[in-house]
């Protein structure tokens, strides 16, 4: 076919026959530009195609045909009571009718055959645009005015575009020439890309060959995409330093507890666990309140027991064993009491990381006493303490480079969800190694 305004193929369009291929002939539009089009961010270049998948009408403009004064007519609008007036432009309707009136709206065909050679056929507003015989066709409508009207719809259309995530909303009025190439397109794919969130849910196509389309700053690359990790993983930081690490539940290294320290009994009062015995060593002399709080002095023993007491009241309740005394004494220590304190822990016994977990409430400290043996390089295993902060449970993508598809790596969607286009048809590639998810420095 010939090319055509965008919005005369609009306007002329059977909706019964979409979804139809157009391509971008020619226009304002020329190559390269990117213009934001209802809300919608679109390049649209000469050769482009566009699929269009829907058409909606937005409004209509009614020209009077001797004045070429306009008003909008909504789509909805029936002229019967009750209907808001629509927007005019200098035009006030003739005393033959109100908009507002409670007679229907009605278009008459002044001339020419037009419904079964008929002169005259009462129409309402979506029929006569349906009648659209590629222009404008003049109308009567008594009870806007006298004179012969032209109706100038503008659509909304909604179309897919190559390498667009989201269905593309345009304007009939775009000035832009295209053509229509079904018939000649049918075995063109619109391909879609896929944010890394959704691949995530598709273990089902997966193993897949995916190129990054919108990811960091540098060149687009390639990646076998192998489904979801089922491990979880452990925030961690090096206290002093400023480094933090991501721990992978499969990390095959060996924890010691480091004794925890608190300062002000606030804080003992804060570490305690449901079923979990505490007991510190005071490191630092404290002088005591009154007659009711004794001083607590340096390597004092207490074994904390829990909380008695409600509001200014309350009171932590510890055994106290002062140097060589065997019985020691009870406690009961204010919250707002000062001093230092060190846990006592057992020093010599060794954790794996989930076995650590669920002895060892977070956050907590430990030490690396024994490398992972399946990493070249554990750089844990030099640091003098870690603190284990948070454990996470947000699932990750494994995937690998083309160029080194035996070295895997894991990718976490809610922290870098990049832009994919998955190839097509199904790769057999061998899983790769994860070995440097174990740990990572962030």
């Amino acid at each position: 076919m010939e090319p055509l305004s965008f919005q005369e193929y609009i306007c002329s369009l059977d909706p019964t026959t979409l979804p139809r291929i157009l391509r971008i002939c020619s226009g304002v539009y020329f190559q390269g530009s990117v213009y934001e089009i209802s809300g919608n961010e679109c390049c649209l270049s000469t050769g482009d195609l566009l699929k269009v998948m829907a058409v909606a009408l937005q409004e209509v403009i009614c020209e009077d045909t001797e004045t070429g004064q306009t008003m909008e007519l909504p789509p909805t609008f029936k002229g019967e009571q009750g209907c808001p007036i629509p927007a005019r432009t200098q035009w006030v309707p003739s005393s033959q009718g109100n908009l507002c009136s409670p007679r229907r709206l009605s278009l008459i065909v002044p001339q020419g055959p037009f419904l079964d050679g008929s002169r005259q056929q009462g129409l309402t507003l979506h029929q006569a645009l349906g009648r659209w015989d590629g222009r404008p066709q003049p109308l009567l409508c008594p009870t806007i005015g006298p004179h012969a009207l032209l109706l100038h719809p503008i659509y909304e259309v909604h179309a897919a575009m190559h390498l667009r995530r989201d269905v593309v909303k345009i304007p009939s009025t775009l000035e832009v020439d295209v053509e229509d190439v079904t018939e000649e397109a049918q075995d063109v794919h619109f391909a879609r890309p896929l944010l890394l969130s959704e691949v995530l849910g598709m273990e089902e196509a997966l193993p897949a060959q995916a190129e990054i389309l919108e990811g960091p700053a540098g060149p687009a690359i390639f990646e076998s995409a192998y489904g979801r990790s089922h491990a979880w993983r452990v925030l961690a930081s090096a206290p002093g330093s400023g480094r933090h690490f991501l721990l992978s539940s499969t990390y095959q290294g060996w924890f010691r507890r480091r004794p925890r320290q608190f300062v002000g009994v606030q804080e003992l009062a804060a570490s305690l666990q449901p079923g979990r015995q505490l007991r510190v060593v005071v490191t630092q002399d404290c002088e005591g309140q009154g007659n009711d709080v004794p001083p607590l002095g340096m390597g004092d023993r207490l074994e904390v027991r829990g909380l008695q007491g409600n509001g200014p009241s309350t009171r932590l309740l510890c055994h106290c064993h002062a140097g060589e005394e065997e019985e020691g004494e009870e406690l009961r220590l204010p919250p707002d009491l000062g001093g230092s304190f060190v846990e006592e822990a057992c020093a010599s016994k060794k954790y794996r990381l989930a076995e650590l977990l669920e002895r060892q409430p977070l956050p907590c400290e430990v030490r690396v006493v024994a490398p992972d043996p399946g990493l070249e390089r554990d750089a844990l295993g030099a640091l003098p303490a870690l603190r284990l902060e948070a454990r996470l449970d947000q699932p990750f993508l494994v995937g690998s480079f083309c160029e080194e598809p035996e070295e895997g790596f894991e990718i976490p969607p809610q922290w870098l969800d990049l832009s994919l286009l998955l190839s097509e048809g199904p790769i057999h590639p061998p899983a790769p190694c994860t070995h440097r998810s174990r740990v990572e420095e962030l």
